[in-house]
């Protein structure tokens, strides 16, 4: 279960497309200064923070309480001249714009359902068909703690394996999640390069960049170059056809062999030791 992400980096929908089922948190409490509204791109060389401004709310409210300012629309004028201006020689600008424009322009007011067509817009534009469920219509509402919430999900929609991304690792524990049927794993995105106006790469920026720098197939193709940690030292890449990747992959088998090492804190697949640490750059 993740909260609905306005135009996330590529690992957001890595993850969705990984899952047999994606949950919306829509009814997690809305966290000011966070990612769900905002986002950076690349401008001239660095990266630019976009925001898409909301009306004053409570700070308890969730996200699917909250809504954008009432010039919305005006101001989403001035994030598109901005994109363009951003991204107007990319070279896939003249493809990916329009979807941008369709989406940003949406008339949806509330945050949660805003950023919910968001995702699944980007997701069909990537062939990602992964089923996407809003956590608010599971009616998982009457616990507290956030482990338990998160088994009770997963739990509802069938689920015996739980995935969240590598920055939340010091909010679950793997045992506890075991003692209770499920098997917890985090995602880490593979180091990814790609170029962008020959500039030194800036990563993890929004998906609007990744799609402005590679077409559809190469972005598919990328929605593989993740690392799944199912312990807290141990990492095992899932990416089986970036060159990249396995190259780092093989000298790290490499050294794994001559070290001797069965105790790195690596894990063995196939006899190569893989980790996290493999570079993708295509």
């Amino acid at each position: 279960m993740m909260q609905p992400y306005l135009f996330p980096y590529l690992g957001y929908f890595q993850l969705i497309s990984s899952v047999d089922v994606f949950v919306l948190g829509d009814d997690l409490q809305y966290v000011k200064e966070s990612w769900i509204n905002r986002n950076r791109i690349l401008m001239n060389g660095k990266d630019k923070l976009i925001t898409f401004p909301l009306k004053k709310g409570s700070l308890r409210a969730n996200i699917n309480e909250r809504e954008f300012c009432d010039d919305f629309d005006v101001e989403m004028d001035k994030l598109l001249r901005v994109i363009a201006s951003a991204y107007s020689k990319a070279p896939y600008f003249k493809k990916v714009f329009p979807m941008l424009q369709a989406i940003i322009k949406h008339p949806e007011r509330n945050l949660a359902r805003y950023a919910e067509h968001s995702i699944r817009q980007i997701c069909n534009y990537l062939d990602i068909h992964t089923p996407i469920i809003v956590a608010s219509e599971l009616n998982v509402t009457d616990v507290i703690d956030k482990q338990d919430r998160v088994i009770r999900t997963a739990k509802k929609v069938g689920g015996d394996v739980y995935i969240n991304f590598i920055g939340g690792m010091s909010l679950y524990d793997f045992e506890y999640f075991k003692q209770n049927g499920l098997t917890l794993k985090f995602h880490k995105i593979n180091e990814i390069t790609y170029p962008q106006f020959g500039n030194v790469f800036v990563p993890l920026l929004s998906i609007i960049d990744v799609m402005m720098f590679n077409d559809q197939p190469e972005v598919k193709r990328r929605l593989g170059c993740y690392s799944l940690l199912d312990a807290p030292d141990h990492a095992v890449s899932v990416c089986d056809h970036c060159t990249a990747c396995l190259e780092a992959k093989a000298e790290e088998g490499r050294i794994a062999r001559q070290e001797g090492s069965a105790d790195d804190g690596s894990i063995a697949v196939d006899g190569q030791q893989q980790a996290a640490s493999s570079v993708c750059n295509g």
